[in-house]
């Protein structure tokens, strides 16, 4: 008998003329937890949209236990066993916690009624299980945070008493004691006898906690190997096809005087008289744990939530009203951290999103839009920031992948030549090429004199990337370090409430 639980034997998908999956042949083991990478376009979430019968393959063969398997729908991939906790949430915002983790089945009392004592009780249950994330099943998805969302989905996926399971990027949004619990969980199923399959941009994390880690490049598996014994620059070049020597590239820029600068910040219950300034050409970082209030600060200076006082200057003159259509207009940009929600519009093609907030500068008259104009910058965008695509007029941008859709987001806003970048989790969800990629993007705009303030969860992200970092804790700034002071203990120090 087959020690394999899955096979995958010369699988083959194209999309019009462009193939994207080539002769895919690779095998999960029975209680075994296989880490699959790859750059972002590499093919991984069709690969698995294959597996879960939301695509049809065009050619090769799928073996569950040693016999072909046909998942001609997702319902007979999920009756098979096949759970998936997705990259991008598949979560009803409007509804409670409980009524999506039973949105398909709900339980019913003897007399036929809707049970929501016994649906509680479970979801508490399923939640204490995961660490007791103060989580109601009464809370509404839409006034949850992106970190306990990504806990909903994963507590979607293990209610479901399946043998393979899926993880495609489900660290993104969650914090170090989440990921924590997670990989516990984790390897609780591998010890029941379930196997895995771990996609993560994150590969200290594959290194850590697989058994094995299987390469995805241009639509095709370049290697299967055990992880005891792999090593990670031989993963990159893999992953990418190249020698990738410098992860965080350096950019000639001059710094100067102070342009940007929020001053007396306050909201009731949150921020109290911040204050924080950006020099031109200088990119500041912003870490700090999650509930820190990074990305409110950053909602608040862009408009989005209302602040009750305070004043946001550029160079000298006061940007007001602070709200979003005159952030715009004064050259502020906002890159949100949940771009399928906030980000994009998923149902429209690229050209749409990326002249999405320059519609103004694309208008041929009062009627009409300049579409060679669009065209021209829409290809221009899409050439500079690489994004994969066999057409920009008429891809949409759901069809993208994790990476490409955010290259989309930075499109949008790069297209208008931003004075005060806003950045939350630029990088999130994206592989270390396209993570190259975006920090070249970056450091662009700080030569071009942009004032850039950038959030991330990656304390060696910021320190690679930005010339000073500003750290939160408990909506405070407690830290503030320049090049020469950065020490990850001292950063992290500051995060659980030091103030330097």
């Amino acid at each position: 008998m087959s020690e394999n639980i899955l096979e995958l034997k010369g699988i083959t998908k194209s999309f019009a003329t462009v193939k994207v999956l080539k002769d895919i042949t690779f095998s999960l083991k029975k209680g075994e937890i296989l880490g699959l990478v790859g750059e972002n376009g590499a093919g991984k979430s069709t690969l698995m949209n294959v597996l879960g019968g939301i695509y049809q393959r065009d050619g090769g063969d799928i073996l569950l236990d040693g016999k072909k398997f046909e998942p001609s729908n997702p319902k007979v991939s999920s009756d098979a066993g096949i759970a998936f906790v997705q990259q991008e949430l598949n979560l009803f915002t409007n509804l409670t916690v409980m009524e999506n983790l039973f949105i398909t089945e709900m339980k019913r009392s003897k007399i036929g009624s809707i049970n929501k004592k016994e649906m509680k009780k479970i979801v508490r249950e399923k939640m204490e299980e995961l660490g007791g994330t103060g989580i109601s099943p009464d809370d509404i998805i839409g006034n949850l945070s992106m970190g306990q969302r990504q806990m909903v989905e994963i507590t979607k996926s293990i209610m479901k008493d399946s043998r393979i399971i899926i993880f495609d990027e489900p660290t993104t949004s969650l914090s170090n004691k989440e990921k924590e619990k997670l990989f516990e969980i984790m390897h609780r199923m591998q010890e029941q006898g379930k196997s895995i399959i771990f996609i993560s941009h994150i590969l200290e994390d594959v290194f850590a906690y697989t058994d094995e880690i299987a390469v995805l490049r241009d639509g095709e598996i370049i290697s299967q190997r055990k992880t005891k014994g792999a090593d990670s620059n031989t993963i990159i070049k893999e992953m990418v096809g190249r020698e990738l020597t410098n992860i965080y590239p350096v950019c000639e820029k001059e710094i100067k005087d102070i342009a940007f600068e929020a001053k007396n910040i306050c909201q009731n219950g949150r921020f109290e008289n911040l204050n924080l300034h950006i020099r031109e050409g200088e990119i500041v970082g912003m870490f700090g744990l999650m509930g820190a209030g990074r990305t409110e600060l950053l909602r608040c200076l862009f408009g989005l939530d209302e602040m009750d006082a305070g004043e946001l200057f550029y160079k000298g003159k006061q940007i007001t009203p602070v709200n979003p259509q005159n952030c715009i207009k004064n050259g502020m940009a906002f890159i949100t951290e949940n771009r399928r929600e906030e980000g994009l519009l998923i149902p429209k093609t690229l050209k749409e999103n990326i002249v999405l907030s320059s519609l103004r500068e694309h208008k041929k008259n009062l009627l009409f839009m300049d579409a060679a104009k669009e065209k021209e910058n829409t290809d221009k965008m899409v050439k500079s920031l690489n994004v994969k695509t066999f057409d920009p007029g008429k891809q949409t941008a759901g069809t993208l992948s994790g990476g490409n859709q955010q290259k989309i987001v930075f499109a949008k806003w790069v297209l208008r030549e931003p004075k005060i970048f806003l950045l939350d989790e630029p990088t999130r969800g994206v592989d270390v090429g396209a993570k190259y990629e975006i920090y070249t993007i970056i450091q662009e705009l700080a030569k071009k004199n942009s004032c850039v303030l950038m959030v991330s969860s990656e304390i060696e992200e910021l320190m690679g990337v930005c010339d000073r970092i500003l750290v939160m804790s408990n909506n405070r700034i407690t830290g503030e370090l320049t090049k020469n002071e950065y020490v990850p203990e001292e950063i992290m120090k500051f995060a659980v409430g030091g103030v330097k």
